[in-house]
């Protein structure tokens, strides 16, 4: 074992805070990685807190974040697809079971027994993972991911939660050229998967409650933007979607959005609000259409999205801050005041 630095919660009602943490030595599969620049999603805040006590109890200390970039420092003997100086990511998975059919099929993220970057049990050290808002981490070669060098460090951190969370129901559900796609919300998850529907060349329309962000949407890549409160514009794309992406995490009118889509058209939920949402079984009946629910994505669809982020030049739209403003970068991000994630730059924890 030897001695990381690390911010951590060590309290639901604590402030994220200066701390030393244990990581394992690199065994052979294992790649050691500097944390150079981790993204904040709104998991890090609801896990610090413990909000989702009812799902899974936060183990404290509790070192968040699963949108990691790094650099190879060390790697173990066995590795052979990285080695010291590549730049990597790491994203919400670094273990699973790997013989389930999940895992065979390279859908990790639905393995039962997955391991989260952060409060997952930890076999090699009897307590819970650390996760990112760390100066290092030690990481089985297959949850590295390869990180195109053309792309900004910072603005890459948020592809491997926020991007990927957006990018695999896109690719599953068939989004290219000739489709017309909707995106509800637009935030730190809703952002990327404007930028994603376009450059799969679709017809991208996206939904928001605010007729002040039509001009960020329009430059984000929308063809078109509804104000979803208004109910003839709504009413002109009835009947009209093949796909609607949902990335809102508060209460609202799934129903609405479920009568815009064709005949076999599909919406897929990826915001998690804290309430149930009523569904009306009638809009899907006529029209044989769904509603579906997507997590993450599996290593090897991870890394099939960053590499077209590489060939179409696509990161995040970031605000860059050092670690000793988590905190009031929480609060932040409760109020929605952030365009569209935060991305921590480790560097600032030598500091510490």
């Amino acid at each position: 074992m030897y001695k990381a630095k690390a911010y951590a919660a060590i309290s639901a009602a604590s402030p994220l805070s200066s701390a030393v943490i244990e990581r394992r030595e690199p065994k052979e599969n294992d790649v050691q990685i500097e944390i150079l620049y981790c993204g904040v999603c709104h998991s890090d805040l609801h896990t610090a807190r413990n909000e989702w006590a009812a799902a899974v109890q936060t183990v404290y200390p509790c070192v968040p974040g699963h949108e990691i970039i790094g650099r190879v420092t060390k790697v173990g003997s066995a590795v052979t697809r990285f080695k010291a100086g590549d730049r990597v990511g790491v994203g919400c998975l670094v273990g699973s079971d790997g013989t389930c059919p999940a895992c065979k099929e390279g859908l990790e993220q639905y393995c039962a027994g997955m391991v989260l970057t952060y409060n997952s049990p930890d076999a090699d050290t009897g307590k819970v993972t650390y996760g990112g808002y760390s100066d290092s981490i030690v990481v089985d070669q297959h949850f590295v991911l390869r990180v195109p060098e053309n792309l900004d460090a910072a603005a890459a951190a948020p592809l491997l939660c926020a991007g990927i969370t957006t990018w695999s129901p896109l690719r599953h559900w068939g989004v290219t050229k000739g489709k017309k796609v909707g995106i509800v919300g637009l935030g730190g998850l809703g952002h990327m998967g404007v930028k994603f529907a376009h450059a799969l060349g679709a017809h991208t329309v996206v939904f928001t409650t605010s007729p002040g962000k039509r001009e960020d949407a329009l430059r984000l890549g929308a063809d078109e933007v509804v104000v979803s409160r208004d109910a003839n514009e709504m009413q002109k794309h009835a009947g009209s979607f093949d796909f609607i992406l949902d990335a809102v995490s508060a209460e609202h009118d799934i129903n609405a959005y479920i009568h815009l889509l064709k005949r076999d058209g599909n919406m897929t939920l990826v915001g998690a609000p804290d309430k149930p949402l009523p569904l009306s079984s009638f809009g899907l009946i006529f029209g044989r259409r769904s509603v579906s629910g997507s997590l993450i994505g599996g290593i090897a669809e991870t890394q099939e999205m960053l590499d077209f982020c590489g060939e179409h030049n696509i990161t995040s739209d970031v605000e860059v801050i050092p670690i000793q403003k988590i905190n009031e970068a929480y609060e932040r991000m409760l109020k929605s005041d952030v365009k569209y994630r935060f991305s921590i730059d480790m560097a600032s924890l030598k500091n510490e």
